[in-house]
């Protein structure tokens, strides 16, 4: 089978697994990588016996179909931008863009061009998120009513070794966690009509307590408690809680999602896998659903290679740019709601990505 040729800029730690499965996935392969600092892309090159040098050499490769840009999130439209002018297909980690701008730019210039764009999460094609989906499909719950989503920690001072960029404009719980929760909850329920929220910075300043920045204080710039409202296109309703100001523990769900006929229990929408349950009318407990999908491990860089398929076959791709500016849209407009204090109507759309197929191998698409 025919595969496409990939390029990846940004050799960080989260380069490792789209190297690891790059090599797993039929419809593409992994041939070359880029970084500012161009020796360690050579480094991380010759240990996985591809070509590696600098962003402009990797842009500059007629063989290279697709860019998958793993750089950090100040960099994702500029880079996304570069790889478009160069002709390269672009897939990039999330959030999509820091602005609504920078994420209409790409979009745009990309339709220009004729070329595809994606971006992660692609978390809602493993098995787990699969099976709810397919379950809400086949009416397992009745109608959709409504549905929670909770993401709730102390922040990452505590663990991380450079854990500024999550207090800077940008960050924040709903930039860093949010785009999985609230992917997951468009392709269970589809496209969001409004939102509505309140937001604050709990605390001005925090204190690292991670090696090597033990002790240093950090301005904190961005909302860190956003406690949100959706209106989907379809009916439900959603609740969505983001913090980094919980120092305690929390029994809150990942997601439930609300139907006419039961209850669905979402697994951990930053995981691939389950576990999956549901509670119906006349049950004294939840009941365990074995998954219907394969894709449960960690699958990170199925959506490029799902983009990768599309490039091939001409079909729609799942992880695309218009869901992932729909998010990003979103989650601008909570802060916009609490800042204003009215709801926020969304201008962009999306289509609620195609369920992928039963059967499938862990690393086919099609």
């Amino acid at each position: 089978m025919k595969k496409i040729k990939v390029g990846i800029i940004g050799t960080g730690n989260i380069s490792g697994i789209y190297f690891q499965n790059g090599k797993r996935f039929e419809s593409m392969e992994v041939v070359a990588c880029a970084d500012l600092d161009v020796e360690r892309a050579k480094a991380k090159a010759a240990e996985h016996g591809i070509r590696g040098g600098s962003v402009e050499e990797l842009l500059a490769d007629p063989d290279i179909q697709l860019v998958i840009n793993l750089t950090i999130p100040a960099a994702h439209a500029a880079v996304c931008m570069q790889a478009l002018e160069a002709g390269k297909h672009v897939y990039v980690e999330k959030p999509f863009t820091v602005t609504r701008e920078e994420g209409r730019q790409v979009l745009e210039l990309a339709e220009r061009k004729g070329l595809l764009v994606g971006s992660s999460p692609d978390t809602f094609l493993g098995g787990g998120i699969q099976t709810c989906v397919k379950l809400i499909q086949d009416g397992w719950i009745g109608s959709p009513i409504g549905a929670t989503a909770f993401m709730v920690c102390g922040g990452h001072e505590s663990w991380h070794p450079s854990p500024e960029f999550y207090y800077q404009v940008g960050g924040g719980p709903m930039f860093d966690m949010g785009p999985y929760y609230l992917t997951a909850l468009i392709a269970m329920l589809g496209p969001i009509d409004r939102v509505t929220g309140s937001a604050r910075i709990s605390y001005p300043e925090r204190t690292i307590t991670s090696q090597p920045k033990f002790g240093q204080k950090v301005k904190v710039e961005t909302p860190t408690h956003i406690a949100g409202i959706l209106d989907f296109a379809s009916g439900p309703i959603g609740t969505i809680l983001t913090s980094f100001d919980v120092k305690g523990g929390s029994v809150l769900p990942r997601i439930e999602v609300y139907g006419s006929e039961g209850t669905l229990q979402v697994p951990d929408p930053n995981t691939f896998g389950g576990p999956v349950s549901i509670w119906r009318p006349g049950a004294k407990e939840w009941s365990n659903i074995p998954l219907t999908h394969g894709k449960a491990e960690n699958a990170r860089g199925v959506g490029a290679a799902d983009m990768a398929q599309a490039i091939l076959t001409g079909r729609k791709h799942r992880a695309n740019g218009a869901m992932a500016y729909h998010v990003l849209e979103a989650m601008h407009g909570f802060h916009d709601a609490s800042e204003k204090g009215t709801h926020y109507v969304m201008k962009s759309q999306c289509e609620k990505p195609a369920p992928l197929p039963l059967g499938l191998a862990d690393f086919s698409l099609d």
